[in-house]
């Protein structure tokens, strides 16, 4: 399903990439515009994950230089059956972590430094677990895609008013179409990359939350990032802000409405249902997928090796 679900996206985003191309050249743009998307596509299947990595100048890290998040991320995958990702890191005061590749066997989770250092040990596990359920549901593939598409459907429909709108490119919307392509366009492919963020995040919460083995320490996770999103900017977000809905809370300024210009759900609402699943379950019992079927991991699911000094206290970062 999630095959057929992005293959729909693909093309949809490829019908705009080329509406857009038609409003500024006509036929020919259309045509031209159908050679890029078709590029595009093929290129950002298999690259898209090193650019988003590249735009925010991560790093991997392993068990020589963090060996206690790589431990962690190792002992979730090992819960939710995945295999192990590459790990990385990125500068940012920011906390905040994005998950991206085109499937679980050419996968990568990157956490910021202000993540691992304003966050406890339980808190950074929900958080990696959250971006393992993105990478178990195959939603990497789609958000990384359409990060590179709609950036893209941007950046052309800026270039329209230069290109565009003469009586020599064969439009034949004229300047109307021009307009068309700067405002409208790059509209909705922002909407589109809402939209994908927006339905995916509360199924990566719940399976997040089942991966870690308690609801809570994402929870708590998102409320602490959330709050420091809004007061600590992110310069390599905010320079592509096509990336954002990649993020697990959205990281450009501004971002606080459950509506349809939100690139996520309202943080109080992805809290609230957590606290629902945790009071169902049990805040330090078994969730589904370590029930009844199977022993709780709950108790081992952060190894505890000396990576922070408590449950509510912060830590230094294990890459240094």
């Amino acid at each position: 399903m999630n095959m057929i679900r992005t293959a729909m996206l693909l093309a949809f985003m490829t019908a705009l990439f080329m509406g857009v191309g038609f409003l500024i050249g006509g036929r020919s743009g259309m045509m031209i515009a159908f050679l890029m998307a078709a590029g595009m596509n093929l290129f950002s299947y298999w690259n898209s994950d090193k650019m988003v990595l590249s735009a925010y100048r991560a790093q991997p890290v392993d068990e020589r230089n963090a060996p206690e998040l790589f431990q962690m991320i190792r002992q979730l995958s090992d819960n939710a059956g995945l295999p192990m990702p590459n790990v990385y890191v990125y500068d940012s005061p920011q906390p905040n972590a994005f998950a991206t590749g085109r499937n679980p066997q050419n996968a990568a989770v990157a956490a910021s430094t202000g993540l691992l250092e304003s966050l406890t040990p339980e808190e950074v596990a929900g958080v990696m677990a959250h971006e393992l359920a993105h990478i178990q549901y195959r939603d990497t593939l789609t958000m990384t895609i359409t990060a590179t598409l709609a950036g893209a459907i941007s950046m052309l429909g800026n270039f329209a008013f230069f290109f565009g709108g003469n009586r020599e490119n064969n439009n034949p919307l004229g300047f109307i179409g021009v307009l068309v392509a700067m405002i409208v366009a790059p509209l909705a492919a922002m909407l589109v990359q809402m939209a994908i963020s927006r339905t995916r995040e509360y199924s990566a919460d719940r399976r997040g939350a089942e991966i870690c083995g308690n609801p809570i320490w994402l929870a708590s996770a998102l409320g602490k990032i959330a709050g420091s999103a809004q007061v600590i900017h992110n310069d390599d977000a905010e320079r592509n802000p096509a990336t954002a809905h990649m993020f697990i809370i959205n990281p450009l300024s501004g971002e606080r409405m459950d509506n349809l210009f939100s690139t996520h759900p309202n943080t109080e609402n992805r809290i609230a249902a957590l606290q629902q699943m945790a009071s169902e379950f049990g805040s330090g019992g078994s969730t589904p997928g370590f029930g009844a079927d199977r022993p709780s991991r709950t108790a081992r699911s952060v190894p505890q090796t000396g990576w922070g000094r408590g449950p509510s206290e912060p830590r230094k970062g294990p890459w240094s």
